[in-house]
Protein backbone atom coordinates (compact mmCIF):
# COMPACT_ATOMS: atom_id res chain seq x y z
CA UNK A 1 0.00 0.00 0.00
CA UNK A 2 1.24 3.30 -0.89
CA UNK A 3 2.11 5.89 2.08
CA UNK A 4 1.03 9.14 -0.33
CA UNK A 5 -1.86 10.56 1.18
CA UNK A 6 -5.18 9.18 -0.85
CA UNK A 7 -7.65 10.50 -2.73
CA UNK A 8 -10.79 8.13 -2.93
CA UNK A 9 -13.17 9.38 -5.84
CA UNK A 10 -16.60 7.55 -6.18
CA UNK A 11 -17.82 7.21 -10.34
CA UNK A 12 -19.19 3.80 -10.17
CA UNK A 13 -21.00 3.62 -13.22
CA UNK A 14 -20.39 3.61 -17.30
CA UNK A 15 -17.95 4.41 -19.86
CA UNK A 16 -19.39 7.62 -21.04
CA UNK A 17 -19.52 8.65 -17.17
CA UNK A 18 -16.14 8.24 -16.59
CA UNK A 19 -15.34 10.39 -19.83
CA UNK A 20 -17.46 13.28 -18.51
CA UNK A 21 -15.55 13.18 -15.15
CA UNK A 22 -12.14 13.80 -17.27
CA UNK A 23 -12.06 17.45 -16.41
CA UNK A 24 -12.75 16.51 -12.33
CA UNK A 25 -10.53 13.74 -12.43
CA UNK A 26 -7.71 15.95 -14.34
CA UNK A 27 -8.53 18.87 -11.24
CA UNK A 28 -7.67 16.49 -8.37
CA UNK A 29 -4.41 15.33 -10.27
CA UNK A 30 -3.49 18.89 -11.19
CA UNK A 31 -4.30 20.12 -7.36
CA UNK A 32 -3.47 17.15 -5.63
CA UNK A 33 -0.12 16.04 -6.98
CA UNK A 34 1.05 14.21 -4.43
CA UNK A 35 -1.89 12.39 -3.47
CA UNK A 36 -2.29 8.53 -4.96
CA UNK A 37 -5.87 8.97 -6.70
CA UNK A 38 -8.42 5.80 -6.15
CA UNK A 39 -11.42 5.52 -8.95
CA UNK A 40 -14.16 3.28 -7.33
CA UNK A 41 -15.82 2.08 -10.46
CA UNK A 42 -16.77 -0.97 -12.30
CA UNK A 43 -13.97 -3.44 -12.70
CA UNK A 44 -14.35 -2.74 -16.68
CA UNK A 45 -13.61 0.24 -16.26
CA UNK A 46 -9.73 -0.36 -15.07
CA UNK A 47 -8.47 -0.08 -18.89
CA UNK A 48 -10.16 3.13 -19.78
CA UNK A 49 -9.31 4.82 -16.33
CA UNK A 50 -5.22 3.94 -16.66
CA UNK A 51 -5.93 5.46 -20.03
CA UNK A 52 -6.91 8.46 -19.14
CA UNK A 53 -3.42 9.22 -16.72
CA UNK A 54 -5.86 10.51 -13.90
CA UNK A 55 -5.85 7.45 -11.97
CA UNK A 56 -3.56 5.32 -9.68
CA UNK A 57 -5.54 2.42 -9.12
CA UNK A 58 -9.08 1.26 -9.52
CA UNK A 59 -11.05 0.49 -6.75
CA UNK A 60 -13.57 -2.34 -8.58
CA UNK A 61 -17.27 -1.69 -7.05
CA UNK A 62 -20.74 -1.29 -8.67
CA UNK A 63 -24.65 -1.71 -8.42
CA UNK A 64 -27.15 -2.51 -10.69
CA UNK A 65 -28.08 0.55 -13.37
CA UNK A 66 -27.27 3.87 -11.65
CA UNK A 67 -27.69 2.68 -8.42
CA UNK A 68 -25.41 3.55 -5.49
CA UNK A 69 -22.79 0.60 -4.14
CA UNK A 70 -23.81 -1.07 -1.09
CA UNK A 71 -20.23 -1.44 0.31
CA UNK A 72 -16.59 -0.32 -0.70
CA UNK A 73 -14.01 -2.62 -0.32
CA UNK A 74 -11.57 -0.18 0.95
CA UNK A 75 -8.52 -1.56 3.49
CA UNK A 76 -6.55 0.59 5.43
CA UNK A 77 -6.34 3.75 7.14
CA UNK A 78 -9.51 6.06 6.04
CA UNK A 79 -9.03 8.03 2.40
CA UNK A 80 -7.63 11.53 3.79
CA UNK A 81 -10.18 12.83 0.84
CA UNK A 82 -13.05 10.97 -0.60
CA UNK A 83 -15.17 12.85 -3.64
CA UNK A 84 -18.70 12.32 -4.51
CA UNK A 85 -18.68 12.29 -8.23
CA UNK A 86 -21.51 9.48 -8.48
CA UNK A 87 -24.57 11.60 -7.80
CA UNK A 88 -26.31 13.66 -5.06
CA UNK A 89 -28.42 12.60 -1.78
CA UNK A 90 -27.82 10.29 1.30
CA UNK A 91 -26.97 7.01 -0.79
CA UNK A 92 -23.88 8.11 -2.16
CA UNK A 93 -22.57 10.26 0.55
CA UNK A 94 -23.66 7.98 3.61
CA UNK A 95 -21.16 5.37 1.46
CA UNK A 96 -18.04 7.57 1.23
CA UNK A 97 -18.96 9.02 5.14
CA UNK A 98 -18.78 5.25 6.73
CA UNK A 99 -15.08 5.55 5.57
CA UNK A 100 -14.22 8.56 7.52
CA UNK A 101 -11.91 10.32 5.36
CA UNK A 102 -10.75 13.51 6.30
CA UNK A 103 -12.69 15.87 3.87
CA UNK A 104 -15.68 15.15 2.00
CA UNK A 105 -16.51 17.06 -0.93
CA UNK A 106 -20.11 16.52 -1.76
CA UNK A 107 -23.27 18.49 -3.28
CA UNK A 108 -25.21 19.60 -0.14
CA UNK A 109 -28.68 17.66 0.23
CA UNK A 110 -31.23 18.38 3.36
CA UNK A 111 -30.68 13.97 3.87
CA UNK A 112 -27.40 14.83 5.02
CA UNK A 113 -27.16 18.72 6.51
CA UNK A 114 -23.65 17.78 7.93
CA UNK A 115 -22.25 18.39 4.21
CA UNK A 116 -21.49 21.50 3.80
CA UNK A 117 -21.64 22.02 -0.47
CA UNK A 118 -22.95 23.77 -3.48
CA UNK A 119 -26.46 23.38 -4.49
CA UNK A 120 -27.42 20.70 -7.23
CA UNK A 121 -28.56 21.73 -10.34
CA UNK A 122 -30.97 19.85 -12.49
CA UNK A 123 -30.01 21.33 -15.86
CA UNK A 124 -26.60 21.46 -15.75
CA UNK A 125 -24.24 19.60 -18.40
CA UNK A 126 -22.56 16.53 -16.78
CA UNK A 127 -19.12 17.99 -17.23
CA UNK A 128 -19.78 21.16 -15.68
CA UNK A 129 -21.72 19.91 -12.66
CA UNK A 130 -18.64 18.01 -11.75
CA UNK A 131 -16.00 20.71 -11.91
CA UNK A 132 -18.39 23.35 -10.26
CA UNK A 133 -18.55 20.50 -7.45
CA UNK A 134 -14.57 21.39 -6.86
CA UNK A 135 -14.39 24.51 -7.70
CA UNK A 136 -16.32 25.12 -4.92
CA UNK A 137 -13.97 23.52 -2.82
CA UNK A 138 -11.66 25.77 -3.28
CA UNK A 139 -9.97 23.06 -6.62
CA UNK A 140 -9.86 24.94 -9.78
CA UNK A 141 -11.51 22.96 -12.71
CA UNK A 142 -11.97 23.41 -16.21
CA UNK A 143 -15.14 21.48 -18.07
CA UNK A 144 -13.74 22.31 -21.26
CA UNK A 145 -10.30 20.16 -20.29
CA UNK A 146 -11.70 16.81 -21.34
CA UNK A 147 -9.20 15.39 -23.87
CA UNK A 148 -7.28 11.77 -23.01
CA UNK A 149 -4.05 10.99 -24.64
CA UNK A 150 -4.29 9.02 -28.34
CA UNK A 151 -3.65 5.72 -27.61
CA UNK A 152 -0.59 3.78 -29.22
CA UNK A 153 -1.92 1.15 -30.27
CA UNK A 154 -2.62 1.00 -33.93
CA UNK A 155 -6.22 1.40 -35.40
CA UNK A 156 -7.83 -1.51 -36.78
CA UNK A 157 -9.65 0.66 -39.86
CA UNK A 158 -7.62 3.83 -39.81
CA UNK A 159 -9.66 6.44 -41.66
CA UNK A 160 -13.47 4.51 -41.52
CA UNK A 161 -16.56 6.05 -40.64
CA UNK A 162 -17.39 4.52 -37.66
CA UNK A 163 -21.39 3.89 -37.10
CA UNK A 164 -22.22 2.45 -33.34
CA UNK A 165 -25.67 1.26 -33.50
CA UNK A 166 -25.97 0.20 -29.85
CA UNK A 167 -26.68 1.99 -26.71
CA UNK A 168 -27.79 0.70 -23.11
CA UNK A 169 -31.18 1.42 -23.19
CA UNK A 170 -33.67 0.88 -25.74
CA UNK A 171 -34.69 4.85 -25.38
CA UNK A 172 -31.30 5.92 -26.96
CA UNK A 173 -31.00 3.67 -30.13
CA UNK A 174 -31.90 5.19 -33.12
CA UNK A 175 -33.52 2.35 -35.41
CA UNK A 176 -31.13 -0.24 -36.84
CA UNK A 177 -32.38 -0.01 -40.51
CA UNK A 178 -31.68 4.02 -40.40
CA UNK A 179 -27.86 3.23 -39.19
CA UNK A 180 -27.70 1.45 -41.79
CA UNK A 181 -29.84 3.45 -44.75
CA UNK A 182 -26.74 6.11 -43.50
CA UNK A 183 -23.84 3.44 -43.59
CA UNK A 184 -25.14 2.19 -47.15
CA UNK A 185 -25.01 6.04 -48.53
CA UNK A 186 -21.48 6.39 -47.26
CA UNK A 187 -19.81 3.64 -48.45
CA UNK A 188 -21.80 3.72 -51.90
CA UNK A 189 -20.01 7.02 -52.12
CA UNK A 190 -16.60 5.78 -51.25
CA UNK A 191 -16.19 5.83 -47.41
CA UNK A 192 -15.59 2.66 -45.97
CA UNK A 193 -17.66 2.19 -43.10
CA UNK A 194 -17.15 -0.21 -40.03
CA UNK A 195 -19.85 -0.89 -37.19
CA UNK A 196 -19.04 -1.34 -33.55
CA UNK A 197 -21.18 -3.54 -31.27
CA UNK A 198 -20.54 -3.39 -27.21
CA UNK A 199 -21.23 -6.85 -25.38
CA UNK A 200 -24.40 -7.99 -26.49
CA UNK A 201 -24.98 -5.95 -29.66
CA UNK A 202 -23.48 -8.26 -32.23
CA UNK A 203 -26.95 -8.94 -33.65
CA UNK A 204 -28.32 -4.92 -34.39
CA UNK A 205 -24.69 -4.74 -35.41
CA UNK A 206 -24.38 -7.41 -38.03
CA UNK A 207 -27.56 -6.45 -39.50
CA UNK A 208 -26.45 -2.76 -40.26
CA UNK A 209 -24.00 -4.29 -41.89
CA UNK A 210 -26.17 -6.71 -43.70
CA UNK A 211 -28.32 -4.44 -44.72
CA UNK A 212 -26.07 -1.79 -45.96
CA UNK A 213 -24.59 -4.29 -47.85
CA UNK A 214 -21.18 -4.36 -46.15
CA UNK A 215 -18.87 -7.30 -45.61
CA UNK A 216 -19.17 -9.48 -41.98
CA UNK A 217 -15.21 -7.84 -40.88
CA UNK A 218 -16.63 -4.01 -41.49
CA UNK A 219 -18.33 -5.82 -37.52
CA UNK A 220 -15.86 -5.15 -34.98
CA UNK A 221 -16.50 -6.50 -31.77
CA UNK A 222 -20.21 -7.96 -30.17
CA UNK A 223 -19.23 -11.24 -28.40
CA UNK A 224 -17.71 -9.05 -26.10
CA UNK A 225 -17.04 -5.67 -25.59
CA UNK A 226 -13.94 -4.86 -28.22
CA UNK A 227 -10.38 -4.01 -26.09
CA UNK A 228 -10.65 -0.24 -25.20
CA UNK A 229 -6.88 0.12 -26.76
CA UNK A 230 -8.28 -1.19 -29.90
CA UNK A 231 -11.63 1.01 -29.58
CA UNK A 232 -10.10 3.88 -28.88
CA UNK A 233 -7.52 3.99 -31.32
CA UNK A 234 -10.25 3.01 -34.06
CA UNK A 235 -12.02 6.43 -33.17
CA UNK A 236 -9.32 8.37 -32.60
CA UNK A 237 -7.86 7.72 -36.21
CA UNK A 238 -11.22 7.98 -37.71
CA UNK A 239 -12.77 10.32 -40.50
CA UNK A 240 -15.79 10.37 -37.95
CA UNK A 241 -17.89 8.35 -35.46
CA UNK A 242 -21.63 8.58 -35.96
CA UNK A 243 -23.14 7.35 -32.62
CA UNK A 244 -26.24 7.87 -29.98
CA UNK A 245 -26.04 9.53 -26.68
CA UNK A 246 -23.58 6.91 -25.29
CA UNK A 247 -20.27 6.19 -24.29
CA UNK A 248 -18.62 5.54 -27.83
CA UNK A 249 -20.11 9.81 -28.54
CA UNK A 250 -18.12 10.51 -25.21
CA UNK A 251 -14.90 8.76 -26.74
CA UNK A 252 -14.86 10.69 -29.84
CA UNK A 253 -15.44 13.84 -27.73
CA UNK A 254 -12.28 12.96 -25.61
CA UNK A 255 -10.10 12.20 -28.23
CA UNK A 256 -11.30 14.89 -30.65
CA UNK A 257 -12.64 12.62 -33.50
CA UNK A 258 -15.67 14.59 -35.67
CA UNK A 259 -18.80 13.16 -34.60
CA UNK A 260 -22.54 13.15 -35.68
CA UNK A 261 -24.49 12.58 -32.34
CA UNK A 262 -28.07 11.49 -32.18
CA UNK A 263 -30.06 12.84 -28.97
CA UNK A 264 -33.45 11.31 -27.29
CA UNK A 265 -34.90 11.50 -25.02
CA UNK A 266 -32.05 13.49 -22.67
CA UNK A 267 -31.20 17.31 -24.68
CA UNK A 268 -27.56 17.49 -25.56
CA UNK A 269 -27.19 20.28 -23.38
CA UNK A 270 -26.97 17.47 -20.31
CA UNK A 271 -24.91 15.02 -22.01
CA UNK A 272 -23.87 16.20 -25.68
CA UNK A 273 -19.89 16.93 -26.86
CA UNK A 274 -18.57 20.57 -26.69
CA UNK A 275 -19.12 23.54 -28.73
CA UNK A 276 -17.26 22.86 -31.83
CA UNK A 277 -17.40 22.39 -35.51
CA UNK A 278 -16.24 18.85 -35.04
CA UNK A 279 -18.97 17.65 -33.30
CA UNK A 280 -22.34 18.21 -34.64
CA UNK A 281 -25.49 17.13 -32.48
CA UNK A 282 -29.17 16.44 -33.66
CA UNK A 283 -31.89 16.80 -31.61
CA UNK A 284 -35.80 17.17 -32.03
CA UNK A 285 -37.09 18.53 -28.69
CA UNK A 286 -40.83 19.24 -28.35
CA UNK A 287 -42.30 22.75 -28.30
CA UNK A 288 -42.49 22.74 -24.31
CA UNK A 289 -40.50 25.08 -23.14
CA UNK A 290 -36.73 23.06 -23.36
CA UNK A 291 -37.35 20.21 -20.88
CA UNK A 292 -33.92 18.71 -20.68
CA UNK A 293 -35.56 15.67 -19.58
CA UNK A 294 -38.50 15.37 -21.91
CA UNK A 295 -38.75 11.42 -21.71
CA UNK A 296 -37.35 8.35 -20.25
CA UNK A 297 -33.51 7.69 -20.48
CA UNK A 298 -33.66 4.42 -19.68
CA UNK A 299 -36.99 3.15 -21.69
CA UNK A 300 -37.32 0.23 -23.52
CA UNK A 301 -38.49 1.55 -26.92
CA UNK A 302 -36.88 4.43 -28.77
CA UNK A 303 -37.66 7.72 -27.79
CA UNK A 304 -40.07 9.82 -29.97
CA UNK A 305 -37.91 12.99 -30.21
CA UNK A 306 -35.10 10.51 -31.48
CA UNK A 307 -37.37 9.17 -34.29
CA UNK A 308 -38.00 12.15 -35.13
CA UNK A 309 -34.41 12.27 -36.75
CA UNK A 310 -33.77 11.16 -40.27
CA UNK A 311 -31.45 9.05 -41.90
CA UNK A 312 -30.94 12.26 -44.42
CA UNK A 313 -30.38 14.84 -41.65
CA UNK A 314 -27.69 12.45 -40.20
CA UNK A 315 -26.21 12.41 -43.64
CA UNK A 316 -25.88 15.77 -44.39
CA UNK A 317 -24.27 16.68 -40.72
CA UNK A 318 -21.71 14.01 -41.72
CA UNK A 319 -21.09 16.31 -44.80
CA UNK A 320 -20.88 19.55 -43.23
CA UNK A 321 -17.95 18.05 -40.59
CA UNK A 322 -14.76 19.68 -41.44
CA UNK A 323 -12.03 17.89 -43.69
CA UNK A 324 -10.03 15.50 -41.52
CA UNK A 325 -6.78 17.01 -39.74
CA UNK A 326 -3.11 15.15 -39.50
CA UNK A 327 -3.17 11.83 -37.66
CA UNK A 328 -3.39 12.29 -33.74
CA UNK A 329 -0.04 11.47 -32.02
CA UNK A 330 -0.06 8.62 -30.01
CA UNK A 331 0.72 8.71 -26.62
CA UNK A 332 4.21 8.46 -25.62
CA UNK A 333 5.20 4.90 -24.30
CA UNK A 334 5.62 4.87 -20.62
CA UNK A 335 8.98 4.98 -18.96
CA UNK A 336 10.72 2.58 -16.49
Amino acid sequence: MSDRPRVLALRALGLGDLLTAVPALRALRRGLPDHEIVLAAPERLATPAAATGLVDRLLPVSAPGRAVPGALPWTGPPPDLAVDLHGNGPPSHLLLQRLRPGRLMAYAHPGTPDIEGPAWRDDEHERERWCRLLSWYGVPADPADLGIPVPATPSPAPGTVVVHPGADAGARRWPPERFAAVARELAGGGQRVVVTAGAGEEGTARFVAAEAGLPASAVLGGAEDVPFDRLAALVAYARCVIVGDTGLAHLASALGTPSVVLFGPVAPRLWGPPADPRHRVLWHPDDDGGRVRPGNAHGLRPDQRLLRITAAEVLEAVGELPAPGPAPAPAPAPTA
